[in-house]
């Protein structure tokens, strides 16, 4: 009988050691309490802060609403600059909060907001910027801070990838007005489900906190609109222990990462994106882009690899702009798109996670080369 491997998919979660889950979970009975900013909750902040050197970071419960967490505590009316290149979540909170989102192109290189095309696009009704540290990588990050300063616009970073990331000898989460994270279940930093806003004062940070607690800031005061966006217990205790392992799980995932270098040399038909200058990794994700010969066959590529067990992701496809919600705000829109649209179209990330072995990265290098062999 022919022995079949398992599959091999995109990403796969860090766990703690469930052993060790249990005393947090006894803690958290013997407390009582369960949500509404309970011991956990203000140790992981604390922790969080001192371990990625920044201040004012406010927990959520999820990535989406650190999003809309930010944008309401801005107070922004009208057009919202974005990019198309990103996952539904920064797009839709834009829509969600009553606002517009305004497409410009990326650059190739970062993956991140293109700054001319920013400029391009700002009008009367712009109000903020939305700009993602795709893959973890930064944004042009001091051209886009001249662009907001230059028209008096907040600056906000959909930071989801970038966790522990650093750019110029600082963390990539200082940067901007808000920095946004997601410690979704597969993200580098986990909480099952969690998310947090990075502020650049602690007054907009209060504000954070009563809107992501339905605008309440007394039994009788309720000064915002707001909604239900705070982090349990659970969730907190189980981020207190993956902090723990965080240096070992960054490490491991370098180590993917330089495996994959070395089995993709001489690959010319796909490119990896090269380092930035000042920018310090997590190595979040493994993107490769399709050139030359091979580029326009991603999804034949994808369908040969999923058939051998590989399953690597289109992120991200389709773009935000083409899609039945937004494709139809612009009808110029494509035009003014052609780097995101490209990127959509062929690049494709292979699976990196801690427990990734060199065997299995081999695999999937095999697979990738195989499909691309195929005529």
């Amino acid at each position: 009988m022919e022995h079949k491997e398992p599959p091999i998919y995109v990403t796969k979660p860090h766990l703690p050691d469930l052993e060790k889950v249990y005393p947090y979970i006894q803690r958290i009975w013997e407390n009582g309490v369960l949500t509404n900013s309970g011991p956990f909750h203000q140790e992981l902040e604390s922790k969080l802060e001192s371990t990625l050197d920044i201040s004012h970071l406010r927990l959520c419960n999820n990535g989406t609403s650190a999003i809309m967490a930010a944008l309401f505590t801005a107070n922004l009316s009208g057009e919202v600059i974005t990019t198309p290149y990103t996952f539904a979540a920064t797009t839709h909170s834009i829509k969600l909060c009553g606002l517009t989102p305004v497409f410009a192109d990326v650059e190739g290189d970062s993956f991140g907001l293109c700054p001319m095309a920013v400029e391009r696009a700002i009008t009367q009704q712009t109000s903020a910027i939305l700009a993602v540290h795709v893959y973890g990588r930064p944004c042009n990050v001091e051209a886009l801070k001249d662009i907001a300063e230059k028209y008096n616009l907040k600056l906000i970073y959909d930071a989801s990838h970038a966790f522990g990331c650093e750019y110029q000898g600082r963390s990539l989460l200082s940067y901007g007005d808000y920095s946004t994270l997601s410690f979704h279940a597969t993200k580098v930093f986990n909480t099952f489900e969690g998310g947090a806003v990075v502020s650049s004062n602690k007054e907009c940070a209060d504000r954070i906190n009563l809107i992501k607690n339905f605008g309440i800031s007394g039994e009788d005061m309720i000064p915002y609109l707001g909604f239900n966006g705070k982090m349990n217990e659970f969730s907190a205790a189980i981020g207190m222990l993956q902090l723990d392992e965080i240096s070992l799980i960054l490490s491991k995932r370098k180590q993917v990462a330089e495996w994959y270098d070395e089995e993709l040399i001489g690959l010319e038909v796909v490119s990896v994106p090269k380092p930035i200058d000042g920018h310090v990794s997590n190595y979040s994700y493994y993107p490769i882009i399709m050139c030359g010969e091979a580029e326009g066959v991603r999804d034949r590529v994808v369908s040969f690899m999923c058939d051998k067990g590989v399953h690597p992701r289109k992120y991200f496809y389709p773009l935000m702009s083409n899609i039945c919600q937004y494709k139809d705000l612009d009808s110029a829109l494509k035009d003014r798109l052609p780097v995101a649209n490209k990127l959509s179209n062929n690049v494709l990330c292979l699976p990196i996670y801690p427990s990734l072995t060199r065997p299995e990265v081999k695999r999937v290098c095999e697979a990738l080369k195989g499909a691309l062999n195929q005529k």
